[in-house]
């Protein structure tokens, strides 16, 4: 279909051409669904924008959703827009701190309360911190809180006649970054930088209405909000929505989708899943088997919900090689996906059919990349972002004035333009010899075994680096069950370290590795809502131990 403007002008457009059709689907606590048309989806954005337009609120003020995915996360975004507005998502996992700076950064003036309660959110601290005189509204599924419900606001207004669609280049959105390293930043994306990447990505898979998706990372991500939310409105195809963790399988089978986008630490979840069940030996064992093997690949992809998928995506952190090479040995089409809030995710993608082990693609349409002189990654896309709020200064320092965005970064570019993520920048650490180290390529040469969930290498205060280690859920399970001793397991962690160890220069070898205790998660602050490790955070942590540990003089230390 034609480029349109802005996402109001997408979701009118299906309006008219599908009106009937679904657009969202959002299950319920007891087991049903409530499926939302294209025509309902504009009626009800319609009566919100004009309710949102009767507060008389400064033009292009900035308004909060803080929730969890649901059809009405995305029906509040779409209001906000349509009655001239700024949307700012908040993670559900964000704590108390985090989402009082946002607010108060943003400069936010009311905010809609989604789908939360308390368990695997932040509600129950986020609550306290709500300021006494920020005007709320509960969407749907919304625990209790002192704030008119959306159903009731929208069964008393009436549609104004002065609702206005925005321009593509007005500000849109501000996406405020997961903070791997300091307070997060106010990136501001118009609805031009928004829509021109969606509708090259629909182009290059040939993404079409007849697509299903299912809708669970983090819609206050950018990945989620572009791949799900914009793509979906560009594309016009159906978006399911996952109740919850313990019914995330058969909220996957009830969408049956056929494009999906899932995060490292998830891929590596299932994987380990399957592995439990079945070994890996076992595996290798039925898939050279002609008949069965193809059987029961196709059962085992059925079973995770993914049989219907045309292809699928993979980003936001590296995924070990061996489980990419996992799925696609399925018969899943899963690719790799590069970019960064900054660029709307908008920079790199390995296309089907050009999968290269190690590479995160080929530019996208539209995109220039090139390496600094420091050996930084530079990419010029149709997604850039227009700054960051309220902080010139940042925005200068990332980006070029030829309008390259510094992606912090380390890379390197092949023959063919393919694009190699080597580290980041302020990763590199200095040991106490003098030697640089890059801890994301030995980070992946550890996390491609069965035994470890999550790594992370440290040690600038040690002559060689270490590994902190955290192991997979089903080991961890084991241990507690007191079905697993710690001998073996220490023992294969220890050839691992060998093993890994005479792949590496001199001044980069492992000096032991560290089993950790305590879990790294999105509460306790050492993993960023998208699961990335809080690098800085987590070297902290164990710093005042690591020289006990380097004292006993073993392979393998268990906190």
């Amino acid at each position: 279909m034609e480029k349109l403007a802005t996402q109001i002008d997408y979701l009118f457009h299906w309006e008219k051409h599908q009106s009937n059709k679904t657009y969202l689907v959002q299950p319920l606590n007891d087991g049903s669904t409530v499926e939302y048309t294209w025509q309902q989806v504009a009626h009800q954005v319609r009566l919100m924008a004009s309710y949102l337009q009767s507060l008389n609120l400064a033009p292009h003020s900035s308004i909060a959703i803080y929730g969890k995915n649901s059809a009405h996360w995305i029906i509040a975004d779409l209001a906000i827009w349509l009655a001239g507005h700024v949307s700012v998502p908040l993670y559900s996992t964000l704590n108390a701190e985090g989402a009082t700076y946002v607010l108060e950064h943003s400069e936010a003036k009311l905010l809609f309360i989604g789908k939360l309660d308390g368990k695997a959110d932040s509600w129950n601290s986020v609550k306290n911190i709500i300021p006494e005189n920020m005007p709320c509204i509960r969407l749907p599924l919304t625990p209790d809180y002192s704030a008119p419900t959306w159903d009731e606001i929208v069964t008393k207004t009436q549609i104004s006649e002065t609702l206005v669609p925005p321009q593509a280049n007005d500000l849109a959105t501000i996406i405020y970054t997961s903070g791997s390293t300091g307070l997060p930043k106010g990136v501001m994306q118009s609805f031009a930088t928004l829509t021109r990447p969606t509708h090259s990505l629909s182009n290059t898979f040939g993404v079409t209405s007849n697509e299903r998706t299912l809708s669970y990372l983090p819609l206050a991500h950018v990945a989620e909000r572009m791949f799900i939310e914009s793509c979906s409105l560009a594309a016009g195809f159906t978006v399911y929505f996952a109740n919850n963790l313990d019914t995330f399988v058969d909220d996957l089978n009830r969408a049956k989708p056929t494009i999906f986008f899932s995060v490292p630490r998830l891929w590596t979840k299932f994987y380990l899943g399957i592995n439990e069940k079945i070994p890996l030996s076992t595996q290798n064992i039925l898939f050279k088997l002609p008949v069965i093997g193809k059987l029961v690949k196709k059962k085992l992809l059925a079973k995770l919900g993914m049989n219907h998928i045309r292809f699928a995506l993979t980003g936001s952190a590296p995924l070990p090689i061996d489980i990419i090479k996992w799925y696609r040995n399925l018969g899943l089409e899963l690719l790799e996906v590069y970019g960064m809030t900054e660029n709307c995710g908008y920079s790199h993608v390995t296309r089907t059919g050009q999968y290269a082990e190690g590479y995160v693609g080929h530019e996208q349409i539209g995109v220039s990349c090139k390496i600094a002189e420091n050996g930084e990654i530079l990419v010029k896309s149709p997604g850039t972002m227009l700054g960051y709020f309220k902080n010139p200064e940042k925005t200068a320092e990332d980006l070029t004035a030829d309008g390259f965005l510094r992606t912090g970064d380390m890379g390197e570019i092949d023959a063919t333009g393919r694009l190699k993520i080597t580290g980041r920048v302020k990763d590199i650490f200095k040991t106490s010899k003098g030697k640089y180290v890059m801890p994301v390529p030995i980070e992946q040469k550890l996390g491609n075994h069965e035994y470890i969930e999550s790594v992370c290498v440290g040690g600038a205060s040690l002559p060689q680096p270490v590994a902190f280690v955290m192991l997979a859920e089903d080991m961890r399970q084991h241990l507690a069950e007191g079905k697993q001793q710690k001998a073996p397991i220490e023992e294969t962690l220890a050839n691992l370290l060998t093993e890994t160890n005479q792949q590496l220069e001199p001044h980069e070898k492992l000096a032991f590795i560290v089993v950790i205790k305590n879990l790294w998660t999105m509460e306790n602050d050492l993993l960023t809502p998208t699961m990335k490790i809080k690098r800085n955070k987590i070297e902290a942590l164990y710093e005042n131990s690591l020289e006990s540990w380097a004292n006993r003089n073993q392979k393998v230390v268990w906190q």
